[in-house]
């Protein structure tokens, strides 16, 4: 059997338990319960539901005992569903994924809110040495150099001095762009 026809199946499997468990199951073991995903066997005679239950521990065993005992009312709905040679045995597993990741995003956040905390506290025990920090000029110039050979800072730049015009680095040229500056309507070609 294909696998895309199992694949099909689980949903339709998942689809027909997961409604008949939010609306025609009323035993009052199962509540709070959201189906996660159907593993179904390669043969189509058993099917594994995940699901997830909002509560504790107990009450948790407590409503995966409820699904079990009303598996075989799940499996006539599926039955009526599916048009299989066989209806698939359900069994139920408890998935932990969402119990997991709720658990992980609030470690996350207690991180975060202790790595903002010691931000403060050195900002607070430490107010000097981050005023220096805010006031230290960039060790790196503020204008690219105009290109490699330019003179050095105690020689003047009169030749290529043009004003507030933008530095452009004639060492890289740009596709289309001559490398060569083009002489400008007021400087004098000499």
């Amino acid at each position: 059997m294909s696998s895309r026809r199992l694949l099909k199946a689980a949903e339709a499997i998942r689809e027909v338990v997961s409604m008949a468990i939010l609306t025609e199951i009323r035993d009052p073991r199962v509540q709070n319960v959201t189906v996660t995903g159907v593993e179904v066997a390669p043969d189509m005679k058993s099917a594994k539901v995940s699901v997830s239950v909002m509560g504790d521990e107990s009450r948790q065993k407590l409503c995966l005992r409820g699904l079990q005992s009303s598996s075989g009312f799940l499996q006539s709905r599926i039955a009526d569903r599916i048009d299989t040679r066989y209806t698939p045995r359900l069994t139920f597993s408890l998935d932990t994924g969402v119990k997991k990741s709720l658990e992980v995003e609030r470690i996350l956040t207690e991180l975060a809110q202790e790595r903002a905390l010691q931000e403060s506290s050195l900002q607070q025990s430490n107010p000097e040495e981050t005023a220096l920090t805010e006031t230290v000029p960039s060790p790196l110039p503020s204008s690219s150099p105009r290109h490699s050979s330019s003179p050095s800072p105690t020689e003047p730049d009169s030749e290529d001095d043009h004003g507030d015009e933008p530095v452009v680095d004639l060492d890289t040229p740009a596709h289309g762009v001559s490398a060569r500056p083009t002489p400008q309507a007021g400087d004098s070609a000499g």
